[in-house]
């Protein structure tokens, strides 16, 4: 990214969010795509399929929390850099992220081949579908160093500015997952093995597309210089304090949905189809809002470091407004079409049953929800990770979890009482992260007033 791009962002901040935001939608689309189509393939192998897969989501979540929440550290850092003019400190950063990918991608990779079966069983798999769940584990580990370096390596381009370039490579990464899927599931006769190969297939191509890219070509305005590479304490501290906490709370929910597979576990397998099958709607609705959030995560982070405080309350404004409206356009059409769009993903009436429930309790929220998610990636963008950490906490391991245990095997309530205590806490965690957003602009506005 040159300079000039960044005082473009500057004097058409609403256009730059647009600029920074539907490149992110398309990418992250398409990858909700396949997440949706490979539902769909699995789907077709029966509920115990999805089930077996669902117990893997946990661990999958996992990973994606440290990828995303150091990812996340990466951007808010380089961001800011930029926005400063500081290419130095900006360069070393992306350095910071390419070890860091280094030294979590091969101890996971490890641990998901070694302890696999006992991580399946610990998150409350039933015996009989352990061989099918590590079937889809073992193979899927072997592609999570691919998974991470191509996280980071987004997270690096969308820090600059550019957020074109990692959707094409995800679009391109996905549409090949897709071809593969029924290849491998259906043609070789693999099953979920199947789904699990086509899968690290398409991660070690984004990895080699972005590697050339970005080693070889150099088409970036962030220069690599490994070789030459030093630990800067600054650039860590800077790193981690978005990064670590972002982590976590990624963590946090991966735990929340090895809780949430637990209890629904307990009313029937078809349960956990559902809500799996829900959660792939959930990514649906919510893209947009997540791109956004992306995008203000960058624009925050370059407008704080250029000290343009008017401009960055206008964007923050903007972006609340947007991710609202949107939401609830999207919401009214899941609420209206959810047992058309079920339909698409099983046979199963029962499964189709239980998620178009679920979906009609949860779009109720949505708005909610889309207003939760912006606050939080504005938080980064001011380099604040701990929020994030803390809304988190209390949405799932305070509310959400301990509501949910207490309705189903306490007080033996039935399904809808799991869903009542998600739809709970989502409004009591955004009502924080609202407050939290209105502290920090406070105290900002009385640093600027001192200085």
């Amino acid at each position: 990214m040159k300079d000039s791009r960044l005082d473009l962002y500057l004097n058409a901040p609403r256009k730059a969010l647009w600029t920074l935001a539907v490149p992110i939608m398309i990418g992250m689309g398409i990858q909700t795509m396949y997440t949706v189509v490979d539902i769909i393939f699995i789907g077709r192998l029966g509920a115990n399929a999805i089930t077996a897969v669902a117990f893997n989501m946990p661990l999958f979540f996992f990973v994606m929390g440290l990828t995303m929440g150091l990812g996340t550290g990466v951007t808010a850092t380089v961001a800011r850099y930029i926005g400063s003019r500081d290419k130095v400190n900006a360069d070393n950063a992306a350095e910071h992220a390419v070890v860091l990918g280094l030294l979590i991608g091969t101890p996971l990779m490890l641990a998901g081949l070694f302890f696999g079966p006992q991580m399946l069983r610990g998150l409350g798999a039933p015996t009989e579908l352990i061989p099918l769940s590590w079937s889809y584990l073992r193979i899927f580990s072997l592609g999570l160093p691919f998974m991470i370096f191509s996280g980071f390596f987004r997270s690096i381009l969308v820090g600059e500015g550019d957020t074109k370039f990692p959707m094409m490579v995800a679009a391109f990464g996905t549409v090949l997952n897709i071809i593969l899927d029924p290849i491998f599931i259906f043609v070789f006769d693999l099953g979920v093995a199947g789904a699990a190969i086509a899968t690290i297939i398409s991660q070690l191509v984004s990895f080699l597309i972005f590697f050339y890219m970005l080693y070889v070509k150099k088409q970036s305005y962030i220069t690599f210089k490994i070789k030459h590479f030093h630990p800067d304490p600054e650039l860590i501290k800077s790193i981690l304090t978005v990064g670590i906490p972002a982590s976590l709370s990624m963590i946090i929910m991966s735990i929340g949905q090895g809780v949430f597979n637990r209890i629904l576990v307990s009313f029937s397998q078809e349960t956990v189809a559902a809500y799996q099958i829900s959660g792939r709607i959930d990514m649906l609705v919510l893209l947009p809002i997540m791109s956004i959030g992306a995008a203000l995560t960058t624009l925050v982070g370059m407008f704080y470091g250029a000290d343009e405080i008017d401009k960055l309350k206008m964007i923050v404004k903007y972006g609340y407004g947007r991710s609202f409206l949107i939401t609830i356009i999207s919401s009214s059409v899941i609420f209206i079409l959810a047992p058309i769009i079920v339909t698409g993903f099983t046979p199963s009436l029962s499964v189709q049953h239980i998620a178009v429930t679920y979906l009609r309790l949860i779009t109720l929220v949505y708005p909610v929800v889309a207003i939760g998610i912006t606050s939080g990636r504005i938080l980064q963008g001011f380099g604040k990770g701990i929020p994030v950490l803390a809304i988190t906490s209390i949405r799932i391991l305070f509310v959400s979890a301990p509501l949910a245990s207490f309705f189903a095997f306490i007080l033996h309530k039935p399904l809808e009482w799991v869903w009542y205590s998600m739809m709970m806490s989502t409004i009591i965690a955004t009502l924080v992260g609202i407050v939290w957003v209105r502290r920090t602009f406070h105290q900002m506005i009385l640093a600027k007033v001192r200085s």
